[in-house]
């Protein structure tokens, strides 16, 4: 039987919020959607019939993380990603590109080579080209791979920052080259440009003239405001391509979701769920509950009474007080579960708005309140 093609087609729109449905093979993403991030083969605390469980439809994976451990050749061995970790989800896998910045111990960019780096866990070099990234991805099977970029760090730099993003889109071509015809894959172009509207332009203006599948923002969460942030979207809100899904990678919180969202954003990833679910900070309708706080050691009210996708509201805020007092391996299961179940509804409900024409009224009750 042959393979469904990879497509994106707009359900409803509201103003330039939008609803719609990224088809893969694997099944549909209903959009906007939120993605658990699985950074190695794995979303912390969770199993995957958790994830689905949640509502989630869709799952972002780490080529640099996967690349050095355990290797794109022992996950091929077997299949690919999604038989490796019994994952029957779309998956998403990044290019590496951010995780070369951030973690590397030591990173050299050279035009032709890509990235030359040092692994953050052994020291040892590696080299991450553009067609290595895509060689890396397509070995893991993954569904939608973002291209090659540079993600260079905050700066209000413009030289530095313009030949980052002439950089980016150099590689853009190289990648788009290297993934071929793959048509039940989806390949991302990634908006770079930091904060400057005419570097933001000129690199989606290029990459809509290469061709993509979707095109994502890259850059951001790396240290700027929020307004900073919406300024970014604001400024290409009206040129990214309407038939094609917007992507806002690593990016956010409750109240990032929904002013992006608010500026034509389809998709988006975060670990923030999950590592505020470690730590004791759970996202509810309610606003955040810092659950270690003492004040709960004499609730017996549920964490989130308006939780409805997920029979979680069973324990109480002071059980998992004490579940988390006591270093307690249930704490995080249950506390990043039920923020991943969290971001779900909440971006049920944003569709559902944008289905009735009322996502304005939605935004302006929860962008502060969340």
């Amino acid at each position: 039987m042959a393979l469904k093609n990879f497509a994106f087609k707009v359900l409803n729109t509201n103003k330039f919020a939008r609803c719609g449905i990224i088809e893969t093979h694997r099944g549909n993403i209903e959009t906007p959607a939120f993605m658990p991030v699985g950074t190695q083969a794995t979303v912390k605390a969770c199993t995957i019939d958790d994830i689905k469980k949640t509502g989630s439809q869709i799952i972002l994976s780490n080529t640099y993380h996967l690349m050095i451990r355990p290797g794109v050749e022992r996950i091929q061995s077997v299949g690919g990603l999604h038989q490796f970790m019994n994952c029957d989800l779309p998956i998403l896998t990044d290019s590496g590109g951010f995780q070369v910045m951030s973690l590397s111990k030591l990173n050299k960019i050279d035009r032709e080579k890509g990235a030359i780096f040092n692994s953050h866990v052994d020291g040892k070099k590696f080299f991450l080209s553009p067609e290595e990234s895509i060689r890396i991805q397509l070995g893991l099977n993954s569904d939608i791979l973002m291209i090659m970029d540079e993600c260079p760090k905050k700066t209000n730099n413009y030289n530095l920052i313009k030949k980052s993003m002439e950089l980016s889109l150099y590689w853009a071509e190289r990648s788009k080259i290297a993934f071929g015809k793959n048509p039940h894959k989806g390949l991302f172009g990634i908006v770079q440009g930091g904060l400057f509207k005419d570097l933001r332009n000129k690199s989606l203006n290029e990459l809509v003239n290469i061709g993509f599948d979707g095109y994502a923002m890259g850059g951001l969460a790396v240290g700027e405001t929020q307004e900073e942030m919406f300024s970014v979207l604001d400024n290409v809100k009206e040129f990214l391509p309407n038939d094609k899904p917007h992507y806002l990678m690593g990016v956010g919180t409750p109240s990032d979701i929904l002013g992006a969202v608010k500026r034509g954003i389809d998709m988006f990833d975060c670990v923030l769920p999950t590592r505020s679910g470690r730590t004791g900070l759970a996202f509810t309708w309610e606003g955040r509950v810092n659950i270690k706080n003492k004040k709960y050691q004499q609730d017996n009210s549920p964490l989130d009474l308006n939780c409805n996708n997920f029979n979680l509201n069973k324990y109480s805020k002071n059980y998992l007080n004490h579940l988390f007092n006591t270093n307690e391996i249930l704490a995080s299961m249950l506390l990043t579960l039920h923020n991943i179940n969290f971001y779900q509804e909440l971006m049920c409900k944003i569709r559902e708005n944008i289905q009735r024409g009322t996502f304005d009224d939605f935004h302006d009750k929860y962008i502060r309140q969340l």
